[in-house]
C-alpha cells in the first residue's frame, strides 16, 4: 500500500471508530502532502516499510505528532482549528514544516495507545468466570499497564442494572451493551503484571498516550486521564521484553491456590508469528498441568477479520473448555455479549 492509500485507509477506519476529526487529518494529509514541502513530507511519502495500519501505521504517527504539538502549545493555529472540528491541510503542513525535528523524532516510534475502554471486556470476562480463587493476572502487550488496573475500574453497562467494581472509582466505563451481562462476582486480584516490547511509564509518559488519543473523542481523553491518575496511585508492573520469553517463564510450574489469568486486547496481531506460536505453546503446556486448585485462563479480545473484536475465553482446570463470549468495539464503546460454549 502506498503512503497516500494508507492515509485514505486510515481515514475510513477513524470514521468507523467515531473520530471525524482524525479522519479529516488523515484524509487531508493523504491528498495534500508533496515532496517539496520539507523533510517530514519527504519522509512520509518515501516511507521504506508498510505505511498502513497493517505495518508501521504512519498516518497515526503523524496524527499523534500533530496532537502532541497542539497539547504542548506548539501549534496555536492548528489548535484553534481542532477546537472547531477542522483540520485544514495548509495549517497541518505549516505545523509539520515549523517543527520538523520534533515530528521526525516522533515518526521513529510506532503509535502506542493504552485503550482503557478495553477493560470493559476484561471485567466482563473475569465476572463470567466467577473465580473461586485469587487471580494472578498476566497481560501480554500491556503498553503502560493501565488495563492491569481493571479491577479498580467501575463498569456500568448502559440500559442495564448490573454494575461491577468499586463505586468510588475515578474511572467509569459505560458501554452500550447488547445481551445479558454476567452476574457480578467477588473478585480478588492477588497480583498483576504485564509485558511489552516498549512499555510506557504511566507517571512519565502520560502525554505520549494522550497524544495518540484522538482529539475530538473527549470522553476517551477524560477516561485516559483518570486512568493515568489512578495509575500513579497504583503503579502497574510492566516489564520490557518479548511476550513469549516472559510468558514461558511465568507459566513454569503450577500456581497452586491461584487462577492464572492471561489476557491481551488488540495486541496479538502485532506479535511476530514466532512469538504467537510460542505463546500458544506455553499456554497449551501450562494448561495440560493445570488442575482445579491451579487453573489457567486465557482471554483474548482480538481482531478476527470482522469490523469488531472477537471475545474468546479458554479455561484449563484438568480439562479444557472454550467460549466465544461475543464481540466488542475496538475502543470498548459497545459489547455484544453472547456467551457460547464451543
Amino acid at each position: 500500500m502506498t503512503p497516500r492509500e494508507a492515509f485514505a485507509d486510515q481515514a475510513r477506519s477513524c470514521r468507523a471508530l467515531g473520530s471525524e476529526l482524525t479522519a479529516r487529518v488523515a484524509e487531508g494529509l493523504g491528498i495534500a502532502l508533496e515532496p517539496d514541502q520539507g523533510r517530514v513530507a519527504q519522509a512520509i511519502l518515501n516511507w521504506p516499510g508498510e505505511p498502513s495500519s497493517r505495518g508501521d501505521s504512519v498516518p497515526l504517527r503523524v496524527a499523534g505528532a500533530l496532537h502532541a504539538m497542539v497539547r504542548r502549545g506548539m501549534a496555536p493555529e492548528l489548535a484553534r482549528a481542532y477546537a472547531q472540528g477542522e483540520a485544514p491541510p495548509a495549517v497541518m503542513i505549516a505545523a509539520l514544516q515549523a517543527h520538523e525535528d520534533f515530528v521526525l523524532d516522533w515518526l521513529k516510534s510506532p503509535p502506542q495507545t493504552n485503550e482503557v475502554g478495553r477493560s470493559t471486556a476484561i471485567i466482563a470476562a473475569a465476572h463470567f468466570l466467577r473465580p473461586a480463587l485469587p487471580l494472578s493476572v498476566l497481560e501480554l502487550g500491556a503498553s503502560a499497564g493501565l488495563n492491569l488496573n481493571w479491577h479498580r475500574y467501575r463498569l456500568e453497562p448502559q440500559d442495564s442494572t448490573a454494575a461491577f467494581g468499586p463505586k468510588d472509582s475515578p474511572v467509569t466505563l459505560r458501554p452500550d451493551w447488547r445481551g445479558t451481562p454476567p452476574a457480578p462476582a467477588p473478585i480478588c486480584v492477588a497480583a498483576a503484571e504485564g509485558i511489552d516490547l516498549n512499555p510506557l511509564n504511566a507517571a512519565t509518559d502520560g502525554e505520549r498516550l494522550l497524544a495518540y488519543c484522538w482529539p475530538d473523542q473527549t470522553e476517551r481523553l477524560s477516561r485516559l486521564e483518570a486512568a493515568l491518575t489512578l495509575a500513579r496511585q497504583f503503579p502497574p508492573q510492566v516489564a520490557a521484553g518479548d511476550a513469549a520469553d516472559w510468558l514461558e517463564m511465568r507459566l513454569i510450574g503450577r500456581a497452586q491456590g491461584q487462577m492464572r489469568f492471561v489476557y491481551h486486547t488488540v495486541a496479538w496481531q502485532y506479535f511476530p508469528p514466532e512469538t504467537q506460536t510460542r505463546c500458544e505453546a506455553a499456554l497449551q503446556d501450562a494448561g495440560a498441568r493445570a488442575r482445579a486448585d491451579s487453573p489457567l485462563v486465557h482471554f483474548a479480545m482480538e481482531a478476527d477479520g470482522g469490523k469488531a473484536a472477537g471475545l474468546r475465553l479458554r479455561v484449563w482446570d484438568g480439562g479444557m473448555r472454550e467460549w466465544q463470549l461475543g464481540r466488542a468495539d475496538f475502543h470498548g464503546r459497545w459489547i455484544d455479549w453472547q456467551p457460547e460454549l464451543l
